[in-house]
């Protein structure tokens, strides 16, 4: 597999890769049609902040598989053209996180006693000890705006320093902040209002830009504002402006809307304002953990693997993954079976699961039956995608559990529906690691799901199933199995035969002119040799 990797990253990550098998190619600082033809024929993408991964980088890269970001902010990556492409966006979160809480705390220090200040004057010849005259943290309150990650270590921190914690996250509740000696507030006036310092976590998104502008500077009053997370969150200008005239005490920031921070940034000409040229991830650690974490990502997605960190596809847990592996080709298969056994439009696709499947993360295994359902239609389809193409398309879809289950240790039912119209293809493990298909539209059958398939229904009367073997005979298809079921004796019955070829249109005729068969369905799996 080739990697290209557009920005710098940590060696080790690179090393990992290779010593994996696989290309790696460096090609920093590409871009507009450069970066389009390096793409071209890659199978994974590995940026930081400086590539701008665009619609237009997706559709010149048909084999591309993963794009890792070896960092948390993906505001450069379009995930919605990666999930359009069946591309796996994955980021590295805990690489840095370490590195990005120390360097608040530090600029939170920094910003409180002056010391860039200080030592800038120091390092001129001035001895400005009565200038200064700093704040302590002790018994203070720190305002944390997005308790993720780097909130919480952040949290950890500065309250065994003696700080009072008031959070604003409208996505966690009470029980959580108090894991962190936190108060968690509703409104983000009320968070500022109340703080001493300020720091910022949150993701750079429509919601979050410029969440922190003139009007919420003038609530915080005399505290100080530290934002080590993305710029464009707080407005820049009103910033300076506050600092400079009041009634903001100071400000510590390591990111900026536009970086390289212009020349002509009005942040520059404050002195109680201090800047740093985005370091918070920038230790030797933190570059070689999100490196070797981003790698690790790319690997699981080349293995088809959970990619731990996707943040467009459906993700579990790797401990648990072993448990979950094998039903994703039975989740498949099932829904590849049932999708061209309706043979109509679908407008709903229900994934149901019985007994001990039913007490793991099924995600991922309803987004494979979601693969297989679409994949007889034609689509460019996979896991990454196939939630998503479902909700373009209005189809509905449903999940449901059952911790029992009458004969089976495991089941996994898919049902496809248009309209009143429904078909259930059941499939299951046998001996923990034999696929098999154990129902369809509720005929009790055993059939092995491979290769070509002929699925016949047909009155339940003597010299059927003869002549079924004597069309395929006179076709020259050898029938390698065969699962017979039926409702009633002398009622309709359904009948699953494993084939060497794909029957011939005109066998398909002859089937279907005797009266005694009602249907007949050619079904190909992923390992049928279709140039036969």
């Amino acid at each position: 597999m080739k990697v290209l990797v557009t920005d710098p990253i940590a060696d080790a990550g690179l090393e990992t890769l290779r010593d994996a098998g696989h290309e790696v190619v460096t090609g920093y600082e590409l871009a507009g049609q450069d970066l389009l033809d390096a793409v071209a024929d890659a199978n994974a993408l590995i940026v930081r902040s400086g590539t701008e991964v665009t619609a237009e980088v997706f559709e010149a890269a048909p084999d591309l598989r993963i794009v890792g970001r070896a960092g948390i902010g993906v505001d450069n990556i379009d995930i919605e053209a990666a999930t359009d492409h069946g591309v796996v966006v994955a980021n590295a979160p805990e690489g840095n996180v370490r590195a990005a809480a120390e360097h608040t705390v530090a600029m939170t220090f920094a910003v409180a006693r002056d010391i860039p200040q200080a030592h800038s004057r120091l390092k001129d010849g001035e001895w400005a000890k009565g200038e200064y005259l700093g704040r302590e943290v002790n018994n203070k309150t720190l305002g944390i705006v997005g308790l993720g990650r780097v909130g919480q270590e952040v949290a950890k921190r500065l309250d065994s320093l003696g700080m009072d914690l008031v959070v604003y996250d409208p996505y966690i509740n009470e029980e959580r902040a108090a894991q962190f000696g936190a108060e968690l507030v509703d409104d983000l006036t009320d968070c500022l209002a109340r703080a001493d310092f300020v720091t910022v976590h949150t993701p750079l998104l429509p919601e979050t830009e410029g969440m922190i502008g003139a009007e919420e500077l003038e609530t915080m009053g005399d505290a100080y504002l530290i934002n080590c997370a993305r710029g464009g969150i707080v407005d820049e200008d009103a910033l300076a402006e506050a600092v400079e005239n009041g009634p903001v005490a100071g400000a510590a920031l390591d990111v900026f809307a536009e970086e390289p921070l212009p020349a002509d940034s009005p942040l520059l000409d404050v002195d109680d304002i201090v800047l740093t040229p985005h370091l918070g991830a920038s230790t030797e650690a933190a570059q070689e953990n999100v490196a070797v974490d981003t790698a690790k990502q790319v690997l699981a997605a080349f293995a088809d693997e959970p990619v731990v960190n996707a943040l467009n596809a459906p993700s579990v847990d790797e401990s648990a993954f072993p448990r979950i592996e094998p039903y994703l080709d039975v989740a498949d298969t099932a829904g590849k079976i049932a999708a061209q056994l309706l043979g109509e439009r679908i407008s709903g696709v229900e994934v149901h699961y019985e007994g001990e499947i039913a007490d793991e993360d099924v995600d991922l295994v309803t987004a494979s039956a979601l693969k297989g359902v679409f994949s007889p239609l034609e689509y460019e389809v996979n896991a990454v995608n196939a939630p998503q193409l479902a909700k373009d398309r209005g189809i509905e879809v449903t999940e449901s559990k059952t911790r029992q289950a009458e004969d089976f240790q495991s089941l996994v039912t898919v049902t496809v529906k248009d309209g009143d119209t429904e078909l259930s293809v059941c499939g299951t493990l046998f001996a923990g690691d034999d696929p098999r298909i154990v129902r369809i539209d509720g005929y009790r059958v055993d059939a092995r799901p491979y290769g070509h398939m002929l699925v016949a229904r047909n009155r339940d009367e003597p010299g059927v199933i003869g002549l079924i073997g004597t069309v395929l005979g006179d076709a020259d298809i050898n029938i390698a199995g065969m699962f017979n079921a039926r409702e009633t004796i002398g009622g309709e019955a359904l009948t699953v035969y494993n084939l060497d070829d794909r029957l011939p249109d005109d066998a398909v005729d002859r089937l279907l002119g005797d009266d005694r068969i009602i249907s007949v369905d050619r079904i190909v799996l992923d390992d049928a040799d279709n140039g036969r």
